[in-house]
């Protein structure tokens, strides 16, 4: 049994666990479903309270993508939530990679 199979077998059992979903997020990311895995960390970003590891991820992947533009805003959103929630750390975390991405991608969603 793969991976993702345990994780789809386990939120069978428990379809609300936040861990399982998220970690189905990235084994979907690791498989190169970008869409999928997105989407997952989506309905991760909605869930209340968010799940503020999600943007991060969900910007990460983004950046990978050439999605620069889209990263930013999840980044933004991400930061927002995580002082929300108390989470210094984490917003921290994407505050230094909102920062590292500068001018990079400017206008390029619009290619």
């Amino acid at each position: 049994m793969s991976r993702k199979e345990k994780i789809l077998a386990m939120l069978q059992d428990d379809p609300s666990d936040t861990f399982l979903r998220y970690s189905l997020a990235m084994e979907l990311r690791s498989e190169g479903d970008h869409d999928s895995s997105l989407g997952k960390l989506g309905e991760l970003m909605r869930d209340t309270p968010p799940y503020v590891p999600a943007f991060f991820m969900a910007a990460q992947q983004l950046v990978d993508l050439g999605r620069i533009d889209e990263a930013r805003t999840r980044l933004r959103d991400g930061i927002d939530q995580a002082r929300h929630q108390g989470d210094g750390h984490a917003a921290a975390e994407m505050s230094e990679l909102l920062a590292t991405l500068g001018d990079l991608g400017e206008d390029d969603d619009e290619l």
